[in-house]
């Protein structure tokens, strides 16, 4: 989400970026899969594709939290926790196409 001239006032209590995102809140499964990123980031060095996180959340319907998982890392690029990765280098997570890697920021 980025600064909006118009949120200048107010911009500590800004929460969303549009009535749209407001609707759609952060689930008990969105911060499960959050958490699930940061653990296994925590128990590796390096990266992990956001499909590990999906099945360590919910190993049988794993496939259908995939656009949840990568929703969940660019939650946590925007708290400046991880970064996402293709081909090695950091990517822009909003123009992102294709597989990507998660892995933590270096002052994380």
């Amino acid at each position: 989400m980025e600064w909006r001239k118009s949120w200048a006032r107010n911009w500590d209590q800004v929460r969303y970026c549009s009535e749209a995102c407001r609707r759609k809140k952060v689930t008990a499964t969105d911060v499960a899969l959050e958490q699930a990123i940061l653990d296994l980031l925590d128990a590796r060095a390096g990266t992990i594709c956001p499909s590990e996180a999906a099945r360590a959340v919910d190993p049988e319907g794993w496939r259908d939290l995939m656009e949840p998982a990568r929703q969940a890392a660019r939650r946590l690029v925007a708290r400046d926790m991880v970064e996402i990765t293709q081909g090695g280098r950091v990517v822009d997570p909003s123009t992102a196409k294709g597989p990507i890697r998660i892995r933590r920021t270096s002052h994380a």
